[in-house]
């Protein structure tokens, strides 16, 4: 098949998700590829517009010169060629991997390479709008994941007028970041809205009829009703280009503190890479990270030491003006280990819920519901691994300023 060659570009990014945005908006001279044919957006939003909140339009990024619909296939590292499926052939100078991560697939009994009708991912904005246009009231929904976007996706549709059952193996919802306290308050929030929670609750299978998902099998034997099942379990970030490439890759694309891969004129970013053996799969860090590789590829000296991320959500409540939002914020490690010192405010009058853990003389983490107001100085302490002062009191961290 005759191919075209373009002309030489200083800059290929291979990804039009949020760092490869990101970065073609901080680098001249810049040709960014994008499987997607939607402009990009930010992807953390995505619940907002299943849930009717927002269009799609809104959450677009700032406009980006993007090649969209087009999957690069091969990296040639000899001659420095990205080729894509339409047959073009692009030259780079620099090439940055942001090819993000995949939604994780469960071994489920009944999910084959072909996904049953009514089962999905939620990951794109195709996997949103698929999602939205098979929602309506009393439609039966089971969400199978209680991290951070299983809990999202399970408001969203809550809001839409499902009949939403949340099933996570876990022992308590979102357990990489909230303590078993603030996870019961989460999932009394859930519950408020019309979500069944079950935890420790394994899923084993798929009930299909005539191609389309009609039940969730779990493992005790009981089935729960199911016209559409949305798969939360995870993401693994998406490395196949750079195995293919033979770049080093464990868990995602190995990088140094320039972001850069074991071939010196390769970097990656985001969800796809791996830095000093963290992947860290969250809007934050890919953004900082694109960021940093745009000095780094300016010449100016940049360095990426790691990401101290900061996790929030907003849970709206419905119409009904009796059920509260629920706001969510956590930072750290909020389970203590020994010798720790853990200071915890329960008021169930405000709806309020705070624990912060102090390991030595700075903040491991913490967990804030209801009242967020802390938030603001406790994260920047944290953020910042700055010492707490000596001479504040550890029931001073719970107060608005932080006890600063």
């Amino acid at each position: 098949m005759r191919t075209r060659t373009e002309n030489t570009a200083r800059v290929v990014v291979i990804g039009a998700g949020m760092a490869g945005a990101r970065l073609a908006a901080r680098v001249p001279d810049v040709t960014v590829i994008g499987e997607e044919s939607h402009a990009p957006y930010n992807r953390v939003l995505l619940a907002e517009v299943l849930a009717g909140r927002y269009p799609a339009d809104v959450i677009a990024l700032p406009p980006a010169e993007v090649r969209r619909g087009v999957r690069v296939v091969r990296i040639d590292r000899n001659d420095r060629l990205v080729h894509c499926n339409d047959g073009s052939v692009v030259h780079y100078g620099r090439l940055v991997l942001a090819t993000g991560s995949n939604p994780v697939l469960p071994p489920l009994r009944g999910l084959g390479n072909t996904m049953p009708d009514g089962v999905h991912a939620f990951r794109t904005l195709d996997d949103c709008m698929a999602l939205r246009a098979s929602v309506r009231p009393g439609v039966s929904a089971v969400v199978i994941g209680g991290g951070l976007l299983g809990v999202s996706a399970a408001r969203a549709l809550a809001e839409c007028g499902a009949q939403v059952v949340l099933a996570h193996q876990g022992e308590h919802l979102m357990e990489r970041q909230l303590d078993a306290e603030s996870a019961g308050l989460l999932r009394s929030h859930l519950e408020s809205l019309g979500v069944e929670v079950h935890t420790e609750c394994r899923v084993r299978g798929l009930r299909c009829a005539d191609g389309a998902v009609r039940a969730v099998e779990l493992a005790d034997g009981y089935e729960l009703a199911a016209e559409i099942t949305v798969l939360a379990c995870g993401v693994r970030p998406r490395t196949g280009l750079a195995q293919a490439a033979g770049l080093e890759v464990r868990k995602g694309v190995v990088v140094d503190d320039e972001l850069r891969t074991s071939d010196p004129y390769i970097h990656a970013v985001g969800d796809c890479a791996e830095h000093r053996s963290t992947v860290y799969g969250l809007a934050g860090p890919a953004l900082e990270q694109a960021d940093v590789l745009a000095d780094v590829l300016a010449g100016r000296p940049a360095r990426y030491e790691g990401t101290r991320a900061l996790t929030r959500l907003t849970l709206n409540g419905p119409a009904d003006p009796g059920t509260a939002s629920l706001d969510l914020a956590a930072f750290g490690d909020s389970r203590p280990l020994p010798g720790d010192d853990v200071v915890r405010l329960a008021d169930a009058t405000r709806g309020a819920y705070r624990t912060v853990v102090v390991r030595g003389d700075r903040l491991a983490g913490g967990v804030l519901l209801g009242d967020l107001a802390a938030v603001g100085t406790l994260a920047r302490t944290w953020q910042d691994d700055a010492p707490l002062p000596a001479e504040t009191s550890l029931l001073h961290l719970l107060t608005n300023d932080g006890g600063f």
